[in-house]
């Protein structure tokens, strides 16, 4: 079985998966994967510097991933552009990645799970929610991006009402870790509950 993890920027969903990860749960984290296929020398990071310039690059050829992000989320048609570009190759190490997976369940953790096709890649669908001032006040003192940026990445992602009605389950974190602790774990034996009538209920191969 396959959760999709996913919620608006400053949710806790981080937190939420290394919480799954305690309980032994496998993630295929596209944010990671993101990072993978635009490390130093890769074609994907030489095709993003030859479209918009070398300067978003660092001494050492890594990508600045601060300012890309505030390139593409002031202009639409360059982040149209860098989504083209990266989404397939995100999406065929992430397809990769979750064959690969063993255990009761595994969690692909993506805050683009809703944006993308890859929702079509999972069972469940687990949202992370909290208000839009919560998203604002923890990712401002998280990452240190501009109020703006913040913004417009809040309203480039699907809207709260719509994530939740999609979702087939919800954690709230307006809380405290530990309150999160304990609503991932109640979720996990759920999960691993369904994940073992999934399995009884298919024939015998």
């Amino acid at each position: 079985m396959i959760v999709g993890l996913t919620g608006g920027i400053g949710s806790g969903k981080s937190a939420a998966a290394e919480l799954f990860a305690a309980q032994g749960i496998e993630l295929v984290d596209t944010d990671l994967l993101a990072r993978e296929v635009v490390e130093a020398g890769s074609p994907a990071l030489l095709a993003i510097a030859t479209h918009f310039g070398d300067d978003l690059l660092d001494s050492a050829g890594n990508l600045d991933r601060a300012r890309l992000r505030a390139l593409v989320f002031a202009d639409p048609k360059k982040k149209v552009w860098l989504e083209a570009l990266l989404h397939p190759l995100i999406r065929a190490l992430m397809m990769s990645r979750l064959a690969a997976c063993t255990g009761p369940y595994c969690l692909l953790v993506s805050p683009l799970l809703l944006e993308t096709d890859q929702a079509e890649a999972v069972d469940r669908v687990l949202v992370i929610d909290v208000s839009k001032e919560t998203q604002l006040a923890r990712t401002l003192q998280r990452d240190g991006s501009s109020l703006e940026t913040i913004e417009a990445i809040i309203e480039a992602q699907i809207a709260r009402p719509d994530r939740l009605a999609r979702a087939d389950d919800i954690i709230s974190n307006e809380s405290d870790l530990a309150s999160l602790a304990d609503a991932v774990l109640a979720q996990h034996k759920q999960y691993c509950v369904m994940s073992k009538a999934a399995q009884m209920s298919k024939p015998n191969e």
